[in-house]
């Protein structure tokens, strides 16, 4: 007998033929999100899990008496609670590795669209603002030769980094928990502690895991460091930064401005004080989601779950599951 599996999330035709060949699929397919008390229920009867950001915690466990795997179309797992997991013996699974690229176009992208003010000129002409004697109220700032600092150097931060020095240009540092020695040399970059980065950057890409060292790590003193100049670009996890304290700085010209994919709770409420800011440019945590790689990810995810339930060690298996 297959195994019972539930999606939360409508995957691609081609991953649901593979997946379906080794399991009996039950994949949520309506529009809106699954409540919890139908995800509890469709859990009821699953041997294993595959979601791309659910909260998996002691009562979706208590719920799901035969789980044995929860694969995460995702890299990062704080949506996890381990110690119910271990106490359940569930294992969890997570996708690093095949969302760099697109991680960091995305950088890139935020980056170019706040130096240049994009989105914030789009309105402009569309609300018939353009004017044939317009000037330096429409001038951006160069990305190219700037200096880029990047906290967190990682595969995401490396790739961030081939861009900026190979790309633009552009004069590369970072911070990291550890030196880089193989990157230093491959980009040209500098290893600077996280004052002197924040202080001579005109870009800071915040691309740190989120760890209860990270959390919060961007606050008042540290956009307090950055220069006036300067842009703050995150495409890691919202609670890395005082949201607050960003508000702040770019309110009263502290930075000159941000492009954020991430928030501490999503989806963003329509009142959230930054989105009053014309000097901030937001994504709706966008950072993976182009097709390739969404199907990529989600086959991944799938031969995760698959290799779990036949009892071999899944190909990503969560570094604290493995011991």
């Amino acid at each position: 007998m297959k195994p019972q599996v539930f999606v939360d999330r409508q995957l691609a035709p081609e991953v649901v033929q593979w997946l379906s060949q080794h399991c009996e699929l039950d994949m949520w397919t309506e529009g809106d999100t699954i409540t919890r008390d139908a995800l509890q229920q469709r859990l009821s009867n699953a041997d294993g899990f595959i979601t791309s950001g659910r909260r998996i915690d002691e009562e979706l466990l208590n719920a799901a008496p035969k789980l044995k795997v929860v694969s995460s179309i995702s890299v990062g797992y704080n949506h996890f609670d381990i110690g119910a997991m271990k106490k359940r013996g569930v294992i969890g699974t997570h996708t690093p590795y095949v969302l760099d690229d697109t991680v960091a176009d995305l950088a890139f992208a935020l980056m170019l669209g706040s130096a240049r003010r994009v989105a914030e000129l789009d309105r402009y002409v569309r609300d018939g603002n353009w004017k044939r004697g317009d000037g330096e109220n429409l001038f951006g700032v160069d990305v190219h030769h700037a200096t880029i600092g990047i906290i967190g150097m990682g595969r995401i931060g490396e790739a961030v980094a081939k861009r900026a020095r190979f790309g633009f240009d552009m004069n590369v540092q970072y911070y990291n928990r550890t030196r880089k020695p193989e990157a230093e040399e491959r980009y040209e970059a500098a290893y600077v502690d996280l004052n002197t980065l924040l202080s001579t950057s005109d870009f800071v890409v915040m691309l740190a895991p989120l760890t209860e060292e990270t959390r919060d790590m961007m606050g008042q003193e540290q956009f307090s460091r950055m220069k006036s100049s300067a842009i703050f670009i995150n495409v890691s996890r919202g609670a890395t930064v005082d949201e607050d304290a960003l508000y702040e700085a770019l309110e009263t010209g502290k930075i000159r401005g941000a492009g954020l994919d991430v928030f501490k709770q999503e989806p963003l409420d329509g009142g959230h004080p930054l989105l009053r800011l014309s000097n901030v440019l937001v994504l709706p945590h966008l950072g993976s989601a182009t097709t390739k790689t969404r199907i990529v990810m989600a086959r991944a995810a799938a031969e995760n779950l698959v290799a779990a339930l036949k009892g071999e060690t899944p190909p990503y298996l969560v570094p604290e599951f493995r011991s």
